[in-house]
């Protein structure tokens, strides 16, 4: 009988990821640990929303033998902590600029953070995707400070279009920067390996672990592939 792989993989940073990964990753790693989907509270009166799908769903088999884990929780309120953590990339001049060219260049980075396929609701105006895109990727906006407690405030009340598009962008940061919190807290809380199929997440997350000094190892994979930097 053929041992399992002892290392064990966190897939970040989605809460799926595609059948050709899937599969991938069980042949190279003992168990793959999913989070659930992240529903981010901002405020008391602000969210975003949560979907209950989870990996294991179309995977009962595979649940029940333990080579998928799911159902860690990362929604709710960040904590001090986390948004200590979020602000510190926020400040970093090369951080902001991994995101925003993601943002440029990377469909599949853009398309996780925002819906462009038909119109966008930019505050309480309509706008078409192409065009809200435009406005999203205006090449001060990587250098625009963005805090948490800003992004709340504009949460709160964007007075202006560009108030807005901030808050877009803002929250788009809070999201992808807060993924990178929680990958982090259950790689160490579990002894887990961080691994993603995103070149955007990885080249982020692998900046924050040497501007921090994180050891923890983090892998980029490819299905069909050995794991390898992009």
């Amino acid at each position: 009988m053929t041992s399992l792989p002892r290392r064990h993989a966190l897939f970040y940073p989605f809460h799926l990821c595609a059948p050709g990964t899937l599969e991938y990753l069980l042949e190279h790693y003992g168990s793959l640990h999913f989070r659930d989907y992240m529903a981010l509270r901002l405020t008391p009166f602000m969210g975003t929303t949560a979907y209950q799908d989870r990996m294991g769903d179309e995977h009962p088999d595979l649940v029940s033998n333990g080579r998928i884990v799911q159902g860690y929780a990362v929604s709710g309120p960040l904590d001090d902590t986390a948004v200590a953590e979020i602000d510190r990339d926020f400040s970093d001049p090369a951080w902001r600029g991994l995101f925003h060219a993601g943002l440029q260049a990377d469909r599949r980075f853009q398309r996780g953070l925002f819906d462009l396929t038909h119109a966008m609701r930019i505050g309480s105006t309509l706008v078409p995707g192409p065009a809200a895109l435009l406005r999203l990727l205006e090449p001060q906006r990587a250098t625009e400070v963005c805090t948490v407690g800003l992004v709340k405030h504009l949460a709160r009340s964007s007075a202006t279009l560009e108030d807005a598009y901030q808050f877009e962008y803002g929250l788009a940061l809070v999201k992808t920067a807060a993924a990178q919190v929680y990958t982090f807290r259950l790689a160490r809380a579990h002894g887990l390996v961080p691994v993603t199929d995103s070149k955007t997440h990885y080249r982020l997350l692998s900046h924050t672990m040497a501007r921090e000094g994180i050891d923890l190892p983090n892998e980029y994979v490819v299905p069909s592939q050995s794991p390898a930097a992009p």
